[in-house]
């Protein structure tokens, strides 16, 4: 296991430390001063225009800060990355989502661990083609006969984050008439509401756990079984014997899961599960058979269009020098928010409706990821690490929480996201209703970088105090992407740089971003916990003070 170099080591670091202290953004006169700076600063990636003009960053600190990835061994631990190498150390395993997006017959063929991994992957591909064709088609029917009118994902974390959140981003894209659904919390409300106003001859459901062994998820998935058994039988189809419960979830049932034999324990057919891999992550999923949800919805032109945007990226990443390398860019400017100008939260503002859970996806892909404090190889972190990841989409924010973004006493960067060609495009009395919309896209990077000051504010007729409250001190740092439409294509994109800048951020700190142990503590102690919220008193016993309290205010309440 190679060691994590210590950033703070380096010279960029000592740089960038020097650079920080007196450090005064004006971008006001940076603009003003210096007319190629929008072109210097601005990088195409795929078919994302990326604006990094706005940011408070001069050509010394972008310079130094790349040298800091070239410290640090960005580029290299992102080809070991590529290859196949283990660099998820706390599990021992290689970190290959890059590969589920690789072309058929890219070359050189990728083996890793004996493994071949691009048949796999393409074998696994194919699958989901053939299976999304045969329920678009009709041709796979429910157990009376009756096409599939929805879908029903079932899966927590990255099994319920990416497919729901791509699903709402390429809606327009669901032309085959079948609608999807996503299952995740095990709050019995989130599958009572799902469920609602389904037609159970109709419906078809996915269960995604790798192992089949996902606490929510299975309990879930036994819920959806009930379900389907007894509405059925309500209307009428016979499911009193074991073997018509048998043909009901074999014909109203699948999975995304590697277990075969818990599937198949289940009920669900072994040939209808679809498998992927350890080296994984749930949060870098959605492009495995996680996302076949989206192949059956939107369609497998739609799915593999989705996975030719997330290669684009790679590619950019493993080719583009680093001081053009448009995600390893961003990461380094998170990194000197962070580390040396205190930021603590970043803001994801999509002024597109579509991407309205981009942002609650990237909390997982950003904090589970980074959220960490010790290093890849066991020793602590010598800086800070990770980010409050959080946004809503535009114009809602505006009237929620841009006021503390504008000012506020909190350093919150925040990426403004849109694309030119909208998906239902409106007018309202003639006006372009995208156009407005767009309007305050650039009108609110624009007052967040340039701001108003004191003597604006009193030249339109403002005295006393109330020009204090009106006056915005500006320099809050954005970076605005944009693209011509959200394709499929231009998704993948989307996802794809921000794994990457999550990335980046991790090789710099010296953090695995591959593995999640501090998700696993509180699910065991809910195990040992439910035990004394049912009723028994030993395992009450064992709890503490408060844990007890509130148990027993449950068991008093609990009708």
């Amino acid at each position: 296991m190679t060691a994590p170099i210590d950033p703070t080591t380096t010279s960029a670091w000592a740089e960038l430390s020097a650079l920080k202290d007196g450090f005064a953004p004006d971008l006001r006169a940076w603009f003003a001063e210096d007319a190629t700076r929008v072109e210097r600063f601005s990088l195409p990636l795929a078919d994302l225009h990326v604006d990094l003009s706005k940011n408070l960053v001069t050509d010394e600190i972008l310079a130094s800060l790349v040298k800091l990835a070239e410290e640090t061994g960005v580029a290299s631990r992102y080809a070991a990355m590529l290859a196949g190498e283990h660099i998820n150390t706390t599990e021992d395993r290689a970190v290959l989502h890059t590969a589920l997006r690789r072309p058929a017959g890219a070359q050189p063929a990728l083996v890793v661990d004996g493994q071949d991994v691009d048949t796999d992957v393409q074998s696994v591909l194919s699958a989901i083609d053939a299976f999304a064709t045969r329920v678009r088609s009709g041709e796979w029917k429910g157990v009376t006969g009756k096409k599939v009118t929805h879908i029903v994902n079932i899966g927590i974390g990255g099994s319920d984050l990416g497919p729901v959140m791509a699903y709402e981003a390429l809606e327009p894209y669901a032309t085959a008439g079948i609608e999807a659904r996503f299952v995740s919390n095990i709050d019995p409300t989130d599958m009572g509401q799902k469920v609602k106003g389904l037609d159970p001859e109709t419906t078809l459901f996915i269960v995604a756990s790798k192992t089949f062994t996902t606490l929510e998820t299975l309990t879930n998935a036994r819920l959806a079984r009930d379900w389907l058994w007894e509405t059925l039988g309500a209307a009428g189809v016979p499911v009193s014997t074991d073997a018509e419960k048998d043909a009901a979830v074999a014909h109203h049932f699948v999975a995304v899961s590697t277990a075969l034999d818990k599937v198949a324990a289940f009920g669900i057919d072994p040939t209808n599960a679809f498998g992927f891999w350890d080296w994984v992550g749930g949060r870098y999923s959605v492009d495995s058979a996680i996302g076949l949800s989206l192949a059956i919805s939107l369609g497998p032109d739609v799915f593999r269009e989705l996975l030719a945007g997330f290669h684009a990226v790679d590619r950019h990443v493993a080719e583009t020098p680093l001081e053009e390398n448009v995600p390893v860019l961003m990461g380094l400017l998170n990194v000197w928010y962070v580390n040396f100008l205190g930021a603590q939260s970043h803001a994801v503002l999509p002024y597109a409706q579509q991407l309205h859970r981009f942002a609650a996806y990237l909390q997982q892909l950003t904090m589970e990821s980074n959220g960490k404090s010790v290093k890849w190889d066991g020793t602590p972190v010598t800086t800070e690490t990770g980010e409050i990841f959080w946004g809503e989409p535009g114009t809602n924010g505006q009237h929620a929480f841009y006021q503390l973004i504008h000012q506020g006493t909190k350093l919150i960067p925040a990426d403004f996201i849109a694309v030119v060609n909208p998906a239902y495009p409106l007018e309202d009395g003639g006006q372009d209703v995208h156009a407005l919309f767009l309007a305050n896209f650039l009108a609110q990077t624009k007052a967040l970088a340039f701001g108003k000051t004191a003597e604006e504010v009193e030249a339109e007729g403002t005295t006393g105090a109330l020009v204090a409250a009106r006056t915005f001190a500006g320099n809050r740092p954005t970076t605005s992407i944009f693209a011509p439409s959200l394709t499929p294509s231009v998704l993948g994109q989307l996802i794809a740089l921000y794994e990457h800048i999550t990335f980046t951020q991790s090789v710099v700190w010296g953090i695995n971003a591959f593995d999640q142990w501090g998700v696993e503590l509180g699910k065991k102690l809910a195990l040992e916990i439910a035990p004394a919220i049912e009723g028994d008193d030993a395992a009450l016993a064992a709890q503490d003070a408060s844990t007890q309290a509130l148990i027993a205010y449950y068991r008093a309440n609990r009708s």
